[in-house]
């Protein structure tokens, strides 16, 4: 498909995603959230693709909604905000949720919604000069849709804090509060998201996905409930086709099939 505000590349086994918006520093809108949600729609469907890599054109990955878009907000019924709301929310947990292990590539800075992004992303690559901001506050806003998995990933501590006060970080102070993972120098930037695309290719794609799946469901179990579960999935994982050849490669001293 052609994409207006979004790029959509792949390469070898890899999806590369840019909002590619980058004359307003890729704020997102209507078209954006819709247009990137028939990408992870098609990411979902495509087992060749084993990682994804999201990123922003040009000196912003993203600058959060667009001012225009927030305009027309303004003028909406309760109901058409909250349709627009409920995508917004459904493309978070479509991106949170994908079954193949989602990159940050932060490549400038991430503000209010765009924040959001990085939040979702499996693991985020930040460039030392990016910037990040729960910025909603200021505008008598709140981080609303975004909040699952901000306090997921930081914890509620750390989320009061920065929900409250709308700080701007620094990329050290991002990765201090556990919002990024890592913090290189810009022009190290691709070089590290590409070990990290290669550690994830030399793994099991379908034991990265149940791993994905394990973090996320296991922490709302009771004992009770994740005793039988986490045996029953590596009972059924030791018996897979996957979890087979890479027992038996391992033994064999030799790369399993799915390393190229």
């Amino acid at each position: 498909m052609n994409y207006t505000t979004v790029r959509y590349e792949k390469q070898n086994r890899v999806a590369y995603i840019t909002f590619n918006r980058p004359e307003i520093h890729n704020a997102f809108n209507g078209t954006v959230l819709s247009e990137m949600q028939q990408v992870f729609d098609e990411i979902e469907k495509n087992d060749e693709i084993r990682v994804v890599v999201l990123t922003g054109a040009g000196k912003s990955f993203c600058a959060g909604a667009d001012l225009n878009w927030m305009r027309s907000v303004i003028n909406q019924s309760f109901e058409e905000n909250l349709t627009e709301s409920r995508a917004l929310a459904e493309l978070f947990h479509n991106i949170y949720s994908c079954r193949r292990p989602v990159i940050g590539r932060i490549n400038g800075a991430a503000i209010g919604g765009g924040t959001g992004f990085v939040a979702v992303c499996d693991i985020a690559v930040a460039s030392r000069s990016a910037v990040f901001s729960f910025s909603e506050v200021k505008i008598g806003m709140v981080p609303s849709c975004i909040g699952p998995y901000v306090i997921k990933k930081i914890g509620e501590g750390k989320t009061r804090e920065l929900f409250i006060t709308g700080e701007r970080m620094s990329a050290e102070r991002a990765h201090e509060v556990g919002l990024v993972s890592q913090v290189v120098d810009d022009d190290l930037l691709d070089t590290n998201v590409e070990k990290l695309i290669r550690f994830i290719l030399s793994s099991g794609p379908e034991a990265v996905a149940a791993a994905k799946k394990l973090i996320s469901e296991v922490p709302s179990m009771t004992p009770q409930e994740y005793k039988p579960y986490t045996a029953e999935l590596i009972a059924r994982l030791r018996i897979s086709d996957e979890g087979q050849e890479g027992m038996e490669a391992f033994l064999n001293k030799r790369k399993p099939r799915w390393v190229e």
